[in-house]
């Protein structure tokens, strides 16, 4: 088969640029692996790159080719390139997300996710809304055929990545911290409280209905706050009794850094991943010194991690939170509820019309 279906767009805009139809299958380079998609979760980088991203635009414009989505990807290798190793036809993979340059001194010494020149599956390269995809054989990372599901694989490499970079590398979440996780509706936000809660952490909720607060309670959250009903930094100072939280997963932005910087307690750790309501946040810089707080930023994660978190879900230790599966040619619906805050957790693509 030299064509295959695809969600694409040759132009920015609104959900409605979304096109599925048929594109040619990706020809491997020799390094290179093909990929058979079973499940790609949808993220909010999806929807900045659909609707205004300059890179996308720039990638339209320079290659004159419309453009594929996806970064979450999990599925069965179809093809392998000459030089391609360590991988098999036939394997249960999942792709780890970005792409680094291989070369520099961070790819060295196993921060890859600080190369500069790194390129991300469904961003710089074409993605996982289609029924193939190609990748570098390196990124493939095999996963257990008994105990995860594509789907639940899928949900993995940006959300749970970005989450346990956040927690556990940046901040050193301990087992006594009390954490605050913002938006726990979201992938990274429902991610975050598993990660904290795996590591036995206090964890404070926040969301925008009481129903996402309930799914919050079911899995484990400690106290829940509705941030549209309160300024949630009250609450927390309330519930522990003036000190405040020892680390904030923040990954909004503008909306909530004030209410999150005073969140923290004295040498608490701010941790932020997002700017999804804006880029400039200020601060109080004699609060900041006095209080001995630490602000910090991360941005996704390692192999190393993927493979740790890929087995733990394995393991059952970690369970991707599901929203919902939608067809392929759905992707614009999808989009549709990831704007609207209507999920809780990921929302996953198939390519085929029954769940994989």
């Amino acid at each position: 088969m030299k064509n295959m279906k695809a969600i694409v767009f040759s132009e920015q805009g609104s959900a409605e640029v979304l096109q599925y139809t048929d594109v040619p299958k990706p020809m491997l380079d020799t390094h290179e692996v093909l990929v058979k998609v079973e499940a790609c979760a949808v993220n909010y980088l999806d929807i900045h790159a659909r609707r205004n991203r300059p890179e996308i635009e720039a990638k339209l414009r320079r290659e004159g080719t419309p453009h594929i989505l996806g970064s979450d990807i999990a599925g069965t290798i179809a093809e392998i390139g000459d030089a391609a190793r360590g991988v098999t036809v036939g394997d249960r993979v999942v792709l780890a997300p970005c792409i680094p340059c291989g070369i520099c001194s961070d790819c060295h010494r196993g921060a890859e996710n600080l190369c500069d020149t790194q390129e991300l599956i469904g961003f710089q390269t074409n993605g996982g809304y289609a029924e193939y995809v190609k990748a570098p054989a390196q990124n493939a990372i095999q996963m257990s055929a008994e105990t995860l599901s594509f789907v639940n694989a899928a949900a993995i490499p940006i959300a749970y990545l970005t989450a346990w970079h956040m927690l556990m590398t940046r901040a050193q979440l301990r087992p006594e911290d009390d954490v605050l996780i913002l938006g726990v509706g979201g992938g990274v936000g429902s991610a975050g409280l598993q990660i904290a809660k795996l590591t036995g952490a206090r964890v404070f909720a926040t969301a925008s209905s009481n129903e996402k607060l309930e799914r919050a309670r079911q899995m484990g959250a400690d106290v829940t706050i509705n941030y549209k009903d309160t300024d949630f930094s009250k609450i927390v100072l309330e519930v522990t009794n003036g000190r405040g939280v020892d680390v904030v997963l923040e990954h909004v932005g503008a909306a909530t850094w004030d209410q999150s910087i005073a969140s923290l307690a004295k040498n608490g750790r701010l941790v932020s991943c997002g700017v999804t309501t804006g880029n400039i946040g200020t601060i109080n810089i004699r609060k900041m010194y006095q209080k001995q707080l630490t602000l910090m930023g991360s941005a996704l994660g390692t192999v190393a991690e993927l493979r740790t978190l890929v087995h733990l879900a394995g393991q059952g230790k970690l369970e991707p939170i599901i929203d919902r599966i939608l067809p392929l040619h759905r992707a614009g619906e999808a989009h549709l509820l990831l704007e609207n805050r209507q999920n809780f957790g990921k929302i996953c693509l198939c390519p085929r019309e029954t769940e994989p």
